[in-house]
């Protein structure tokens, strides 16, 4: 396994379409295991190949969630998804926000409007297709990481106020991260 370049925004291929996997196999399996050693150093909940510079269909997450979630002191449990060329096939009506984050827009959040309930299908790493109702964070998630295989990150969710700030406060700690590299 080995840990992948993130590519960060405004990097050219955060915007590309991916294009559909075509067939499941041990190389696909090996992107996805590094893919999950990326994202569990970065670290992230989920990331897509396009991500790491594989425009495929794609993604990989792992909420992490705890065990105990009246313990802050729980210790997260590991239950990794893969979604392959996945769909959403319908989705409620009633939108919340989310503070969203993304690996490819470090260390920055906003809130995101999105339906916090869904219809998803998709294939896992054997090439089993699935077909689920997603709620809360794992829809949210879901919708998010989707957004990368059409070439979206979530800043394009936000005004261009929003927005505006967000790479604003992005450019500056690439900045200071900078200085201190140097």
């Amino acid at each position: 396994m080995a840990i992948l370049r993130i590519y960060e925004t405004p990097e050219p291929i955060l915007r590309e379409i991916s294009t559909p996997v075509e067939k499941v196999d041990d190389e696909l399996r090996t992107l996805i295991a590094d893919m999950f050693e990326t994202m569990y150093d970065a670290p992230g909940i989920g990331l897509a190949a396009v991500q790491v510079g594989v425009p495929k269909r794609l993604l990989v997450m792992d909420l992490q969630e705890p065990e105990d979630p009246e313990d802050p002191e729980s210790k997260p449990v590991r239950e990794p998804r893969v979604f392959i060329n996945p769909e959403i096939l319908s989705h409620s009506d009633h939108e919340v926000p989310y503070t969203e984050g993304c690996l490819s827009v470090p260390d920055q959040y906003a809130d995101v409007m999105r339906p916090d309930h869904i219809r998803a299908r998709w294939m896992d790493e054997h090439g089993k297709t699935h077909e689920q109702e997603l709620h809360g964070l794992l829809a949210v998630c879901l919708q998010h990481e989707m957004d990368h295989l059409e070439g979206v990150l979530f800043i394009d969710h936000l005004s261009k106020l929003k927005r505006d700030m967000v790479l604003k406060k992005l450019a500056k700690v690439r900045k200071e991260r900078a200085l201190r590299a140097a």
